[in-house]
């Protein structure tokens, strides 16, 4: 049987960053990094966007060389997938029948893409964008022309349009709510997406749901609409988000309903077993202390470091600001901070310039902003964030007034 001073399960940024800051660490015992693909170690944003385009060979999504890892001690299990968990033997179950011990578990599984349950939803044709294998199936069925349709407006389904426009397909975006975005920012960065996205030829069909995926000889033709519209496809993309991979956790017992829940340390109700990344949720203060999972690769690589070093004999607690980012067409986003159903969008700036920010305020003080093409607010206003100071609506909405003054 094999057995690690310190177990990783999940590959990806959280897992990988979790294995180099144990070393970094001091830590000197053995660690096995497990990951359910065969890949090594790689970054995942790049899918949806260079990768997908072609702009990016996969060697260069690698978060570190081959050789690496064996210099590093870290032992690597791909192509294993974990099934159980006992937490009183600290047991990990595989799906080939064999067991891995462990002394310290780190979970940093993050999420299989949420799929489809509505008629057709198993058709050939139908694709998510979440792994390299998920990638190159679809870039393997692309041809001059497709017609492709994108259920979903979240930042994974503007990514993928903008790069599948670049290649030449026609795109029809699928939205259920009336704006895309919408959970995730405020009405006017939506409403400059959308702009920018018909402009560029995206067929943006918002308010409209999905009443079921149409096929021929077991492939998608057409996916139908709730209002009766049946929207051609050769290609659907489905971009609805992610369910956590927390199975294993919570049938051990681990609390959690949305993921598995985690302390500031980062440590799940189970002994001896943190959970970090997209899997992972924590109370957060700059949702007001709400529980939530956050779905950021930063997220992610910050948990592993505050994780690797409480194993390693520092504890410390998880406390960085949330920030992400997107890149479509030639725009560049950049947010940082957590707005909230109830918060104040502000408007800074001018949409039609393409660059402008929008703030958002709580409780008098900017909880969170989202910076097109204006990298000096997103800096800026981090700090500001940060700082917790009050802070009036007409200056934040005020571009001529620079947000490091309402700084302390």
């Amino acid at each position: 049987m094999k057995r690690a001073d310190v177990v990783i399960v999940g590959s990806g940024h959280g897992g990988a960053q979790a294995a180099v800051s144990l070393r970094q660490s001091g830590h000197a015992g053995s660690i096995l990094l497990i990951g359910k693909e065969q890949e090594l170690p790689y970054e995942r944003p790049p899918l949806s966007k260079e990768y997908l385009l072609g702009d990016k060979a996969f060697e260069r999504l690698l978060i570190r060389q081959p050789s690496f890892w064996p210099e590093r001690g870290i032992e690597l299990a791909l192509g294993c997938e974990i099934t159980s968990l006992d937490p009183s033997a600290r047991l990990l179950g595989c799906a080939d029948g064999a067991a891995i011990g462990y002394g310290t578990l780190v979970w940093a599984t993050g999420g299989e893409a949420r799929r489809l349950s509505c008629a057709g939803h198993d058709l050939a044709g139908l694709h998510t964008i979440r792994t390299r294998a998920d990638v190159d199936a679809l870039v393997g069925e692309l041809a001059d022309g497709s017609r492709i349709v994108i259920i979903g407006g979240g930042y994974i389904g503007l990514e993928a349009a903008a790069a599948l426009r670049k290649l030449g397909a026609e795109v029809v975006l699928v939205e259920a709510l009336d704006r895309v975005l919408a959970r995730v920012a405020g009405e006017p960065l939506s409403r400059f997406f959308e702009a920018r996205h018909r402009k560029e030829g995206v067929d943006l069909r918002l308010g409209s749901q999905v009443e079921c995926v149409m096929g021929n000889g077991g492939r998608v033709t057409a996916v139908r609409l709730v209002s009766g519209e049946e929207v051609q496809a050769d290609i659907v993309i489905v971009g609805i988000g992610i369910v956590p991979a927390v199975a294993p956790l919570l049938a051990a017992g681990a609390a959690g309903a949305n993921g598995v829940d985690v302390d500031e340390y980062c440590r799940t109700s189970l002994p001896h077993v943190f959970a970090i990344g997209d899997c992972a949720s924590q109370l957060s203060p700059f949702a007001s202390g709400a529980r939530m999972r956050i779905e950021s690769v930063q997220n992610a690589s910050d948990q592993a470091s505050a994780v690797a070093k409480t194993i390693a004999g520092s504890p410390t607690p998880f406390q960085a600001t949330p920030w992400f980012w997107s890149n479509q067409y030639n725009i560049k986003l950049q947010t940082v901070g957590i707005s909230l159903t109830g918060d104040t969008p502000v408007l800074r700036g001018d949409p039609a310039t393409s660059s402008f920010a929008v703030g958002y305020l709580r409780n008098g003080k900017l909880a969170a902003i989202d910076c097109v093409n204006s990298t000096k607010d997103y800096v800026q206003g981090r700090k500001l964030i940060e700082q917790g100071r009050h802070v009036t609506q007409e200056l934040v909405a005020d571009a001529s007034v620079p947000l490091k003054t309402l700084c302390a």
